[in-house]
Order: C-alpha cells, then sequence, then structure tokens
C-alpha cells in the first residue's frame, strides 16, 4: 500500500505560503518578535526546510543543517508557556490562513500542539502572566 505523506498532499509550495503567513504574524507580535533575530530569512528558510523534511518532503535540512535537534536549538532563546502557547497561536492561523486541507491539517495540528509546549525552557515561578507584564514595563 502506497499511502501519500502530508508533504504529497501539500506540496512545497504550500509550506513555503505557511512559513511566509506564521513569519508576518511574528513580525507584529510584541512578546515574541524581541525572541527572533532582527533578519527572520535564515529562520524562515530552516522552518521551511525543516517542516518540508518532518511531514515527508525532502531531507535538504538535514543535508545542510544536521539532525533538527529542536531543543538544542531552541535553548538559547527564553521560551516560557506564554511563548509556546503564542507560537503556537500564530502556527495554527498560519495554517488556517493557507486552507490546509483535511487529513493534512489533523497531521499538522497533532504535531504542533506537542511540540510546542517541548520547547519549553523557561518556568515561570507563581502567576505566569508575571513575565508578559515584566516585559512590558
Amino acid at each position: 500500500m502506497n499511502q501519500s505523506t502530508v508533504f504529497d498532499q501539500l506540496g512545497a509550495e504550500t509550506f513555503r505560503q505557511l512559513v511566509d503567513e506564521f513569519y508576518a504574524r511574528i513580525e507584529q507580535d510584541p512578546v515574541l518578535r524581541p525572541i527572533f533575530p532582527p533578519n527572520l530569512e535564515k529562520g524562515k528558510e530552516a522552518q521551511y526546510l525543516f517542516l518540508m523534511q518532518y511531514f515527508g518532503g525532502p531531507d535538504i535540512y538535514n543535508q545542510q543543517r544536521g539532525h533538527p535537534r529542536l531543543r538544542m536549538r531552541h535553548a538559547p532563546f527564553s521560551i516560557g508557556q506564554a511563548e509556546s502557547e503564542l507560537w503556537l497561536k500564530h502556527m495554527l492561523a498560519a495554517m488556517e490562513a493557507v486552507n490546509i486541507p483535511e487529513p493534512a491539517r489533523t497531521v499538522m495540528q497533532d504535531y504542533f500542539k506537542r511540540s510546542a509546549p517541548f520547547m519549553i525552557n523557561r518556568f515561570d515561578q507563581g502567576n505566569p502572566d508575571l513575565k508578559v507584564i515584566s516585559k512590558l514595563q
């Protein structure tokens, strides 16, 4: 039995559109934008290649950058619960904007919902909203 992958269902251009939509949201987000480097192009390209590969496309990401090691690659960035949730919100909104069809939509949503909390590397004490308030002061 030959099962198609999410990449087979969507194609490279849809992944490009998804990344562009996602990063357009990041550029406007006052909490997440400061975490990202001033020039977003390298990150956009890395995310595009990673997502294509993860969902069954060519392994260009591995060829260029090696194993994804997502937690290690995100370790330099302060990611708490709020940042994780915002990231997921923007990714799901980008999927909606690009109109990712089923069954790819559910597969991708499940992956993003599992992976976003996995990137948390800062655990805030007490009220989780305090870190957001402190960033605004």
